[in-house]
């Protein structure tokens, strides 16, 4: 596995190149991908005149959710990586009409403290198992909460109950050039969570304690549109860059690879049903000081999902 600096470096390349087609489909995100973030939305129960980070930002609609929810008295920073969504971000939603918002482009994992700390609480939707060096990333997010603030956050578990992730990129990747390398071990990608031990270990480095983890399973519904649909999920995903930079052959040529293995996913007049095998992951900062060794290790849960969580 490569080292930290190599995987950091290799990190902000990728989502510099991938940030124009999350811009591209920032409204389609917010809405078809909204359900990636719902277990960790309703666990932080974000309230009035709270302060809220929200780690891996993207385009800023998950910020703007939150900011309603903490109201003109409280205040939700969003941060990211990639400078141009976090740009896109302010344009979306401008303080005039969300007050209280702010957005900072950064690398949480040598930042220290995010800007605008102490926050209540901290909400991360899929970004945790992106990050290059998770342990310095999550004790970022420990120093900038406040003693006894809280995390919830989500994360992908394994490929076999996210089918779709394979689909549209396998469905593309022979009609375009070369892509990203394939993450490998614990090296930062979808499923470099997918054992729920390495995650517990993860945050109980970074000065987390009462750490849970608790599978989840959502479905994100997404219109009757095979086209757009493909095109959404290419870009969004690991051969979003080659794709952009595929002649109009090429890209045709990968939409209809995507759209012939996606088809097991669609109801013919309804839409297509895309179902995602999650973490939820909860903790709190204990403050300054790490938790003592001596009281134990986390809590892992691995409970059945209830069926109000199946949506």
């Amino acid at each position: 596995m490569a080292d930290a600096a190599t995987l950091r470096s290799r990190t902000a390349t990728f989502w510099a190149q991938a940030a124009a087609g999350w811009i591209r489909h920032a409204d389609r995100q917010d809405e078809i991908g909204r359900p990636l973030g719902v277990p960790a939305i309703d666990q932080i129960a974000a309230r009035p005149g709270e302060r809220i980070l929200d780690v891996g930002c993207g385009c800023g609609g998950t910020t703007a959710e939150l900011a309603v929810a903490v109201g003109g008295t409280g205040a939700v920073v969003g941060i990211d990586l990639a400078e141009a969504m976090v740009t896109a971000a302010r344009q979306r939603f401008p303080t005039d009409r969300y007050p209280g918002i702010g957005f900072h482009a950064g690398d949480i994992e040598t930042l220290g403290v995010v800007p605008g700390a102490p926050f209540d609480a901290a909400y991360s939707r899929m970004t945790l198992m992106l990050l290059a060096d998770p342990v310095a990333g999550c004790t970022t997010v420990q120093r900038s909460l406040r003693p006894g603030g809280r995390l919830a956050a989500t994360v992908f578990r394994d490929g076999s109950v996210n089918p779709w992730l394979f689909a549209a990129m396998l469905g593309a990747a022979p009609h375009l050039g070369p892509l990203p390398p394939l993450p490998v071990g614990d090296e930062p990608g979808p499923f470099s969570f997918a054992d729920p031990a390495r995650l517990a270990r993860v945050l109980t480095a970074a000065g987390l304690s009462a750490v849970t983890i608790t599978p989840c399973d959502v479905t994100m519904d997404a219109p009757d549109d095979a086209d757009a649909v493909a095109e959404w999920l290419i870009e969004v995903g690991p051969a979003g860059a080659a794709y952009r930079a595929a002649p109009p052959a090429g890209q045709a040529a990968a939409r209809s690879g995507a759209v012939r293995l996606l088809d097991r996913f669609r109801e013919p007049g309804v839409g297509y049903r895309l179902p995602a095998g999650l973490w939820l992951v909860t903790a709190v900062a204990a403050g300054a000081d790490r938790p003592s060794a001596a009281a134990g290790p986390p809590a892992t849960h691995h409970r059945q999902p209830r069926q109000d969580e199946k949506r």
